[in-house]
């Protein structure tokens, strides 16, 4: 699933800084999409629509498959230049 999320991401931020991790969460495998702080709005879309659409074809792709991944965005920490 991770290939996939990373296929999506890679389009829309074809020059961007982003990460894409795995984790364990809570509920469940989590994808993380650590996108920086002016490209996080490509990713969110308005009113959260790509970001709805992103979970929308995990969701999909991941068929009959009772492992439920959750996507979750996150901002790139800001790096301080010293």
């Amino acid at each position: 699933m991770t290939e996939l999320v990373e296929y999506i991401v890679e389009h829309l931020i074809p020059d961007g800084e982003y990460v894409i991790e795995n984790r364990d969460g809570e509920k469940g495998p989590e994808i993380v999409i650590i996108v920086a702080k002016h490209d996080i709005g490509k990713i969110i879309g308005k009113k959260g629509r790509i970001a709805k659409s992103i979970r929308t074809l995990v969701k999909a792709a991941n068929g009959d498959n009772p492992i439920h991944y959750n996507i979750i965005i996150e901002e790139q920490p800001e790096q301080s230049e010293e």
